[in-house]
């Protein structure tokens, strides 16, 4: 096999920049048009220009600017029903939610949080059995998610680095609202009451967030302290389960700031 020294290989760059295509390089300098265009290849890779592989910047990595109102609302939907995953067959991880029909401006939301996080990027839906798995792909996932780690979330500690709590701090209803959207309903609760010597039922509105972690669990109830938003822990056994919002007041303020699923 010839070897060709760096000389050769500057001239065939060189003169590929001028415009001159690769057979004509490779006439003109008696090398393989095979080796020409593989010159050409470690070129664009070392510059970062390749074709086909666009290099779409990263918040963390390269100080693009971060939507933090809607990364604020993401990153409660991922804690809650979302996961990061890499595919043997895929060149970069995805983040999946996953999202029920029965609530399809729950999916349009989350779709319009991934595409303003990630601008650059595709979002797409894949249906499932009464559901849709709302996705996008980047290599900078576990950057902007540092939550993501082997194993099941509620299995491991969950914590939020200082500049995630830094916009959670400035995007808190948008971080309930994640909860709420991903774990959390509202409903309507009854039950009765001695009225005038008569028994007459009485409804009213209740909020929950249910979730296996207490870290999460934990996070939810620092955040609601911090709207103002009065809360109670229920259990199953000795066990933390869900927080209830029942206060005529809390629930009012809820409504006004994230209303039912819909």
């Amino acid at each position: 096999m010839q070897l060709h020294g760096t000389d050769v290989r500057q001239k065939a760059l060189d003169l590929i920049q001028s415009g001159v295509t690769n057979a004509e390089v490779a006439r003109r300098l008696s090398v393989p048009a095979g080796t020409v265009g593989y010159w050409l290849h470690q070129e664009r890779t070392r510059r970062g220009s390749l074709p086909g592989k666009p290099n779409r910047p990263c918040p963390r990595c390269d100080g693009r600017p971060l939507n933090e109102a809607a990364y604020s609302y993401l990153l409660a939907l991922y804690l809650g029903d979302g996961h990061i995953i890499q595919y043997s067959q895929h060149r970069v991880p995805s983040l999946m939610i996953t999202c029920g029909d029965n609530w399809p401006g729950l999916m349009d939301s989350c779709e319009a949080a991934m595409k303003a996080v990630f601008p650059d990027n595709s979002v797409c839906r894949v249906r499932r059995t009464g559901c849709h798995n709302v996705k996008v792909y980047s290599k900078h996932l576990p950057c902007v998610f540092p939550q993501h780690g082997p194993g099941k979330k509620h299995e491991r500690t969950i914590a939020l680095e200082p500049w995630q709590q830094r916009i959670v701090d400035a995007h808190p209803w948008g971080f309930i609202r994640g909860l709420v959207h991903s774990d959390g309903c509202r409903i309507t609760n009854w039950t009765t009451r001695m009225v005038g010597g008569e028994r007459k039922r009485y409804e009213y509105p209740r909020y929950f967030f249910t979730n296996k972690s207490e870290d999460l669990l934990r996070l939810c109830g620092e955040t609601l302290d911090r709207v103002g938003v009065e809360w109670k822990v229920t259990r199953r056994g000795t066990n933390p389960y869900n927080i209830s919002i029942a206060r005529r007041d809390s629930v009012a303020l809820m409504d006004a700031h994230i209303g039912p699923k819909c």
